[in-house]
């Protein structure tokens, strides 16, 4: 897919007030480790089994950061709005119908999250919820919710190639979503990486938003 726009920002949308309660919402909740997409999509329950030593170990090459999931109306409310603006404005057009749950993501120093697309080979399975049965993931959103004063490090970078091909490299660093309360919107196969933090910690927001397979 030949795209005119690999990514398009809101700089200074979400009030500081909302990224405050955002934050204070999630700590308020239990952390968990963030995992791959590979054991997402493999349904696995943690609580019944729990990630051996190794899997931490091998998981942690790739990703390395804390997360808290939400599904509170008053979130989805401030930044879906921007997704619709965002499909349309950098023309895009894709047709998607859900927001999956949002992911609150915490980077403490030395956390990162390595190269990867937030879509996967072929369509969720999921007939008990016909809200993502049969969709795939079309456009992700990141929402800084820290003030880049502190932290450093933590860059959200793209890639406009394919890095696992070691196809030669067109990294983009994303400087629009450096102020406080920015968003960025993006297709969910453009490759992409948080670096990792040097100093303080990088609150986030994520959300991918599903809809049917393209054509």
């Amino acid at each position: 897919m030949i795209l005119s726009n690999y990514y398009y920002y809101f700089q200074n949308a979400l009030s500081s007030k909302f990224c405050d309660e955002v934050i204070a919402y999630g700590k308020k909740h239990q952390e968990q480790i963030a995992l791959t997409g590979n054991i997402q999509k493999g349904h696995r329950d943690l609580k019944e089994k729990p990630l051996s030593k190794k899997e931490i170990t091998d998981l942690k090459k790739k990703r390395n950061s804390n997360i808290v999931w939400m599904n509170d109306r008053w979130i989805y409310d401030q930044i879906q709005p921007y997704i619709h603006q965002a499909n349309k404005a950098a023309g895009w057009n894709f047709d998607w119908d859900w927001s999956e749950s949002c992911q609150f993501t915490k980077y403490g120093k030395g956390q990162y999250y390595d190269w990867h697309q937030d879509g996967w080979e072929g369509s969720y399975n999921t007939p008990g919820n016909l809200n993502t049965h049969g969709k795939v993931r079309k456009l992700s959103v990141t929402c800084s919710l820290s003030d880049p004063k502190d932290y450093k490090g933590g860059e959200l970078e793209f890639n406009f190639c394919n890095p696992e091909k070691k196809e030669k490299e067109n990294i983009k660093k994303c400087k629009e979503i450096l102020p406080r309360g920015s968003i960025v919107v993006f297709p969910s196969f453009v490759w992409h990486r948080v670096c990792p933090v040097l100093k303080g910690t990088r609150y986030s927001l994520v959300i991918w938003n599903l809809g049917y397979p393209y054509k």
